[in-house]
């Protein structure tokens, strides 16, 4: 069996244009082009950004809570994986920002 990360992963590499590695800090982040995406510590937690009226409805929904490092900052996001349905969210976060940053920049094209 496959780790949380491992299969967050798998599943966001598969996107064009993305690509993943380890940055400063230890964080595994994904991007696209110059554009964070998010980044994962480990198996057990995602940290992402999102404009603040969907990161309000993200909260509201219960699907985030604040990065650890900008308590009570909207915008900032942290989401525990504990689980599979954890991973599944996690991963459909990841893609709302994709999406996003696709629809504004496109996909990066291959230097």
């Amino acid at each position: 069996m496959s780790t949380a990360s491992e299969q967050i992963t798998a599943a966001v590499t598969a996107w064009p244009g993305v690509e993943a590695g380890f940055g400063d800090r230890g964080e595994f982040g994904f991007t696209v082009g110059r554009k964070e995406i998010g980044h994962l510590h480990d198996d057990h937690a995602l940290h992402i950004g999102f404009p603040k009226a969907v990161w309000a409805e993200l909260k509201a929904a219960g699907r985030i809570d604040y990065h650890p490092v900008f308590p009570g900052k909207p915008g900032y996001a942290s989401r525990r994986i504990e689980n599979d349905a954890d991973i599944r969210d996690a991963i459909a976060l990841l893609r709302l920002n994709y999406d996003r940053v696709v629809g504004r920049h496109g996909v990066p094209t291959a230097a």
